[in-house]
């Protein structure tokens, strides 16, 4: 039972973290941004350090999502 309550713990916590590296990404390309009103100039096309590090970012925590996910599916059932 402790294993099920720190896989859920890890769960909520990485999920939580996963919104918020998704909700930081930069709106560029025909996305909802742009659909009010967002302004990519030709200055922001570029991808800067920060970018590809939070792009990084997102996708070793989302790796660790589907990771907790399909745990939690196997020991729950």
């Amino acid at each position: 039972m402790l294993i099920n309550a720190t896989l859920m713990t890890i769960h909520i916590t990485v999920s939580m973290i996963l919104i918020v590296f998704i909700l930081l990404h930069s709106g560029r390309g025909g996305g909802l941004s742009d659909m009010f009103g967002g302004v990519a100039g030709g200055s922001l096309a570029g991808s800067t350090v920060v970018e590809r590090n939070l792009d990084r970012l997102t996708v070793v925590v989302s790796l660790v999502f589907t990771f907790t996910t399909m745990l939690l599916a196997l020991r729950l059932d």
